[in-house]
């Protein structure tokens, strides 16, 4: 599969009108000799492509959140990324492809802040929280991607739930350093941090599929404590899910 963390951040830039050395709208029609204005230099390919793919992806999103996977058409995409139907084409061999892409898209910078919010810190049970509360912000920010990764994907094909799964398992790691400072971390089940992370999905799952992410960000104290409780007991695991973030590290979600 390729990959298209290059997507992260692209973002179309409104055009500005060219103007004339006298700060005039050069008149296009007029016979005079013209010159070349200054700044004005073709765009490389590689940022077009890039753009392209970024609205293509976004379109796929868009359409997939308010149909469903199984009732997207391509024309539908091209439509809504204002491009033609070969420009998809020459991205994408099939809608699938196309929604693999996406999925690898959203994961990828949805992962991004959780390593960046949970490296910030030094104490495991709030590098966490900050996890799990940068992850929410991610859902709530981008509803459409977030529906396209976590709900329509599974029924999306082999390969969607595949890489839907393996989204999960990049989330184990975080959870398996709990191991470390548990006082019975060696006595805890091998598939703990596969169910922990389960449950988180589903929860958000059931909340995409309500059409509510305006409801998440509330979820942020049960879910850490229901993360935090197997390792730390339910008392410290709910003393984290309510403590101020040392060095006052705050997400949309906590606030």
């Amino acid at each position: 599969m390729s990959t298209f963390r290059y997507l992260n951040g692209i973002r179309s830039s409104p055009r500005a009108s060219p103007r004339s050395d006298s700060g005039t709208v050069p008149f296009v029609g007029s016979n005079s000799t013209r010159r070349p204005l200054p700044g004005r230099q073709q765009l490389p390919r590689e940022f077009i492509a890039q753009h392209q793919r970024a609205r293509i992806v976004t379109a796929l999103a868009e359409e997939t959140a308010q149909q469903g996977y199984r009732a997207v058409t391509v024309a539908d995409i091209v439509k809504r990324a204002g491009i033609a139907r070969n420009t998809f084409y020459e991205n994408f061999s099939s809608k699938e492809e196309c929604f693999l892409a996406t999925q690898e898209f959203a994961m990828s910078a949805a992962l991004e802040r959780v390593v960046a919010a949970a490296g910030s810190l030094d104490e495991w049970p709030f590098r966490v929280r900050a996890g799990l509360g940068a992850f929410l912000d991610y859902v709530v920010e981008e509803p459409a991607l977030s529906r396209t990764c976590m709900v329509e994907a599974l029924s999306a094909g082999p390969a969607a739930v595949r890489y839907y799964e393996e989204s999960q398992q990049a989330f184990v790691s975080l959870f398996r350093l709990g191991r470390d400072v548990s006082p019975h971390g060696a006595d805890l089940p091998e598939t703990l941090e596969e169910a922990i992370i389960g449950g988180v999905f589903w929860i958000l799952y059931q909340r995409l599929t309500a059409s509510r992410p305006e409801a998440i960000p509330e979820l942020l104290p049960e879910l850490v404590e229901f993360a935090l409780t197997p390792y730390l007991g339910a008392e410290a695991a709910g003393e984290v899910a309510t403590a101020e973030i040392p060095g006052g590290i705050e997400t949309a979600s906590a606030g």
